[in-house]
Order: structure tokens, then C-alpha cells, then sequence
């Protein structure tokens, strides 16, 4: 399903009334960016994009910044699994 941009930003900006942040979680950190997996909850379906913003205060990079006006996410769903964790 595609999102507008706009709509994405002010989700993770706590903005959006319509959907909710389920996860975010980083993905990968380069010297100039940091990629996030982002999950949310819209009308009952989940849905999954990426994101990337500046690493550092001193790189301008925003939200979805050189992403097209809307923005395809990829419905998933909620899976329960177990795992071993020792501590």
C-alpha cells in the first residue's frame, strides 16, 4: 500500500492520530546516516517501511527526505515465535 510522505513523517513525529509505531529499530549506521526499520498499525493491518536520517546533528538529512511524494509499504504480520536467550 502506498503512504504520502507526509504521512509517514508525522507518524514518527507523534503527529499522526491515525496510525501507530508498533517497532522502530535500527538497521544499518554509516558515517553519514542511520537507517531505521520502522512497523505500524494502520486500520487494523501492519505495515513496514525504512527510513534514514543524519548520523550526526551536522548532516541534513530528514525523515523520507529523497523518497518520491508517496511511498510504498509492505503489509506484514504480527508472527509469534520462541526463542533461547541465555543470560
Amino acid at each position: 500500500m502506498k503512504f504520502k510522505k507526509e504521512f509517514l513523517q508525522n507518524l514518527q513525529y507523534g503527529k499522526n492520530m491515525e496510525a501507530t509505531v508498533i517497532e522502530d529499530t535500527l538497521v544499518e549506521h554509516t558515517r553519514w546516516s542511520v537507517r531505521h526499520k520502522c512497523i505500524f498499525k494502520y486500520e487494523d493491518k501492519f505495515y513496514k517501511t525504512y527510513y534514514s536520517v543524519g548520523a550526526t546533528e551536522c548532516q541534513e538529512e530528514y525523515l523520507y527526505e529523497y523518497d518520491d511524494e508517496e511511498i510504498e509499504c509492505q503489509e506484514v504480520k504480527p508472527v509469534e515465535k520462541m526463542a533461547i536467550i541465555y543470560e
